[in-house]
């Protein structure tokens, strides 16, 4: 697999609830493209390693190496947009 998308989150935190269920539709939607979902209380060495800002994150890895990083999740098709993009 080319892309890799990991979403960080933290269970508590109102806004990464909604990106995870735009992350549920982004998965459907881009089959071709693997995801993982990371609770960032139990990685903090990756937050750290990564310079993870904020939650929720969404972290996208071209052949193994991290090449954005998104924390405003506009909308769907926004974020569809620049997955697919990266994934040509």
């Amino acid at each position: 697999m080319v892309v890799k998308v990991v979403y960080m989150y933290t269970p508590l935190c109102g806004t990464c609830q909604v990106a995870s269920r735009m992350v549920d539709v982004l998965e459907q939607l881009l089959p071709n493209i693997t995801f993982e979902r990371q609770d960032l209380n139990y990685v903090p060495d990756k937050a750290i390693e990564w310079h993870i800002e904020s939650v929720p994150c969404l972290l996208i890895f071209k052949r193994g190496e991290l090449v954005k990083k998104i924390y405003a999740f506009h909308s769907v098709p926004h974020v569809y947009e620049t997955l697919r993009k990266l994934a040509e």
